[in-house]
């Protein structure tokens, strides 16, 4: 299959995706959600991948959402759009999914990175939920996951607060595995990729899940919450006024309503 936003490769038995809107810093638009999910459903369909790898460049695996899609919407809007429900897609691959991870990972793009089973990084990755300079909160799972991963304490002063974290921490909090040279960052997750895929394919599926299971508990309810709140912000003028100061490079001026 041809695609636009991204790109497709397979190493061995391990499936590889690379976000490529580089202009962008890889910020996902509704192109790179449907075309990724698309990518990952077919590789999760072929018997021949054992595990797949999700990357997007030395720059930025994404530096959050492309807010020019969402920047004019009204609460009905998102909420009619539901653009988050394709996230759904992601969660349902069966077989392990690594992110590679270095530069920019922002926003929705730490989102999706979280999203992923495993996180291998950069020693260039910077990790960080800037959602609230905007006026908005995550909305894709990034109240949940982060909180899971690394704790409240810290979570709260990422979210409401757009603290970002670097390799090293992300690595001693948890939320990475491993974190490797720039130039080798993606080898090396390709290499526990394949590592992985040589493993008995049932077992691994099947540990996937009860380990997602484990600690995905009350997380459905959680990202719905999360979800309705995110939306609901659209409503707001702070949204407003905080996705046009974004484009036009100002600061906002909140007004708390």
């Amino acid at each position: 299959m041809t695609y636009s936003a991204i790109k497709t490769e397979v190493h061995d038995r391990v499936g590889l995706i690379q976000i490529n809107r580089p202009k962008a810093l890889n910020a996902l638009n509704t192109t790179v959600m449907q075309e990724l999910s698309t990518a990952l459903e077919d590789f999760d369909a072929d018997p021949d991948i054992g595990a797949i790898v999700l990357t997007g460049d030395e720059r930025a695996f994404a530096a959050g959402a492309d807010i020019k899609e969402m920047a004019g919407a009204s609460a009905v809007d998102m909420i009619k759009a539901d653009r988050i429900a394709i996230w759904d897609r992601i969660r349902n691959i069966k077989v392990p999914v690594i992110a590679a991870v270095s530069g920019w990972c922002l926003g929705g793009g730490h989102e999706l990175a979280m999203g992923c089973d495993m996180i291998v990084a950069s020693e260039t990755a910077i990790f960080g939920q800037p959602e609230i300079n905007l006026g908005v909160i995550p909305g894709a799972g990034g109240t949940q996951r982060l909180t899971r991963a690394v704790g409240k304490a810290l979570a709260m002063e990422m979210v409401l607060n757009n603290r970002n974290m670097s390799a090293d921490e992300a690595l001693r909090y948890g939320l990475v595995n491993r974190v490797a040279p720039v130039e080798l960052y993606l080898e090396n997750a390709i290499q526990l990729a394949n590592e992985i895929a040589e493993r008995a394919p049932l077992a691994i599926r099947f540990g996937k899940e009860a380990i997602n299971n484990a600690f995905e508990s009350f997380l459905a309810d959680g990202i719905a919450d999360e979800r309705r709140s995110f939306y609901f912000l659209f409503s707001t003028e702070d949204q407003k006024e905080g996705m046009q100061a974004f484009e036009e490079k100002r600061p906002a001026e909140w007004k708390g309503i």
